[in-house]
């Protein structure tokens, strides 16, 4: 699909966004395993968090939707069943990865894979976690999905996380939900801890120390009603949208402002934006509040750099912040960001390749790049690659250009929000 964007001069209303992709993906699966129905409200719309209600479904727990919310009627940590075919993780990531946490200890062999995208995606790290913990894996190369998992008995282990993921760190612990005894996992810097929220909101026992988090295996996890959060991800595309058009007034309602999510509205308010937070609560253990950004004609950001720990922390949100780099005053300077090498596409290289087209300057390094400040954008013939979130990013870079934007591949966004466009189109003028 092919979807063109003009440039605007505002960006302003009020937004409520899809729950929140992470948040989804860990409900779904406790759920799963969860004694008695969930029902879960605001359950992200994206394929990649439909790919996770399928495979649950296809493990034996059956759902249903009604009136925007998802039942999942859980089978109990040694309720589930082989599935009839391999499961598929479709685009996701976190499907494919926490999942296996879950298949591991399970008494039947199955396979989990995905498409063309995730099958290039490497699996290591997990791979080398849940073998120390008893399980045997097999996959293409040694590496590469498509998975195959033999299940069974699981022993705990402590475990040192030799990169930041908390996509590794909720597979092992939730590996650890099965285990005999207490399992451990030592983070090397603080990543997002909705697997932990989740964990306690269904019952398990969970002890965090610093960067090192227990879980207590065997539990009796129970069924909950919960409502997720927009999502904070989503909201860095349209809070970048106003800080790169002449004037904005934008409300999001509903984002999740979990603390180790927020470093995007800390970044942005170093960086010069006008944004206030109101309407604060608490559901399932998560912050809930509206976000309002603010920007008048004239005024601008300044750069910024992103490395170490922030860099782990924004690692989805650097594509966009590439946008807001090239049109802030000083610059973007992005380190530490290898990881996004082996995202859905390597993003150095996608967000370099769509800079080349819009006449944009960009120096790249192995584990990041350096952008110049105050550039023009020009029209251009973008592609999203497959990618989501280059998808998005690059369609939020046309709303600056000098003229009407095509963004090749532009369906790529339904994985994680099928409703960008529509959105994108509500606020931009």
């Amino acid at each position: 699909m092919q979807q063109q964007i003009s440039p605007a001069t505002s960006v302003s209303g009020a937004i409520q966004l899809p729950g929140d992709k992470s948040i989804s993906h860990r409900y779904a699966m406790l759920a799963g395993i969860a004694e008695g129905p969930t029902k879960i409200s605001n359950y992200s719309t994206g394929a990649d968090c439909q790919s996770t209600l399928a495979c649950v479904r296809a493990l034996g727990a059956a759902t249903e939707t009604k009136d925007g919310v998802v039942c999942i009627h859980g089978q109990g940590l040694n309720g589930l069943r082989q599935p009839a075919a391999a499961l598929d993780a479709g685009n996701s990531g976190s499907t494919i990865r926490m999942l296996s946490g879950i298949l591991a200890a399970q008494r039947f062999v199955s396979t989990i894979g995905g498409d063309e995208s995730l099958s290039r995606r490497p699996m290591q790290r997990i791979m080398t976690p849940l073998a120390q913990m008893g399980a045997r894996i097999e996959a293409r190369e040694n590496r590469f999905p498509p998975l195959t998992i033999h299940g069974g008995p699981l022993h705990p282990v402590e475990y040192t996380l030799p990169v930041a993921s908390a996509q590794v760190k909720s597979c092992v612990l939730i590996a650890g939900l099965f285990a005999d005894g207490r399992t451990t996992v030592h983070e090397p810097v603080r990543t997002r801890d909705h697997t932990e929220l989740a964990l306690r909101e269904f019952g398990a026992d969970v002890e965090v120390d610093r960067l090192s988090i227990t879980v207590t295996g065997h539990p009796k996890l129970e069924g909950r009603e919960l409502r997720v959060p927009g999502d904070l991800s989503s909201a860095a595309f349209f809070l970048v949208a106003a800080l790169i058009v002449p004037e904005a007034s934008l409300t999001i309602h509903g984002v999740g402002l979990n603390p180790t999510r927020s470093a995007l509205l800390d970044f942005l308010a170093e960086m010069g934006a006008q944004i206030k937070i109101l309407d604060v609560s608490s559901t399932g253990g998560e912050l809930v509040g509206d976000v309002l950004i603010r920007k008048s004609r004239g005024s601008g950001v300044r750069g910024g750099v992103l490395e170490k720990a922030r860099t782990a922390a924004l690692i989805d949100e650097i594509p966009v912040l590439a946008i807001l780099g090239a049109a802030s005053e000083e610059g973007l300077i992005v380190r530490d960001a290898s990881e996004l090498r082996v995202k859905e596409t390597d993003r150095i290289a996608t967000i370099a390749e769509n800079f080349r087209r819009m006449g944009l300057k960009i120096e790249l390094h192995q584990d990041g790049f350096e952008v110049p400040g105050r550039q023009q954008f020009h029209a251009a013939e973008v592609d999203s690659f497959g990618d989501h979130r280059i998808a998005m990013a690059f369609s939020v870079a046309a709303l600056a250009a000098d003229g009407p934007c095509s963004i090749l591949g532009a369906d790529a966004a339904s994985v994680s929000f099928p409703e960008f466009f529509d959105t994108l189109q509500r606020v931009a003028e």
